[in-house]
């Protein structure tokens, strides 16, 4: 994991009162975060996910995880590591728990 996933893993999502795992294996994919209850996939980008090979890759696996009822919900190092407050919210929002 990458310290914006540890810092979201060990400061939160690991508190929650539903069960959300770590590294998830989807298909040929891996998810960062995902919670079962509400086919939510979390997932953590660094800055490769905004050159073209990342994004093709992620509009890949988005749309296969679609495909499959999974919702996918993604946020930047910077939103961790700078707006953490307001991931912690947006998730809780998703995951129906505010």
């Amino acid at each position: 994991m990458t310290k914006e996933e540890r810092k979201l893993w060990y400061t939160f999502l690991r508190y929650l009162p539903v069960k959300v795992t770590r590294q998830r294996p989807m298909g040929q994919y891996i998810v960062d975060f995902f919670c079962d209850e509400a086919k939510l996939a979390i997932e953590v980008d660094g800055s490769q996910h905004y050159e073209e090979t990342g994004e093709n890759y992620d509009r890949g696996r988005d749309e296969f995880l679609s495909e499959n009822g999974i919702s996918v919900v993604r946020y930047s190092n910077y939103q961790i590591v700078k707006e953490f407050e307001m991931v912690k919210q947006d998730i809780l929002l998703r995951l129906g728990l505010e």
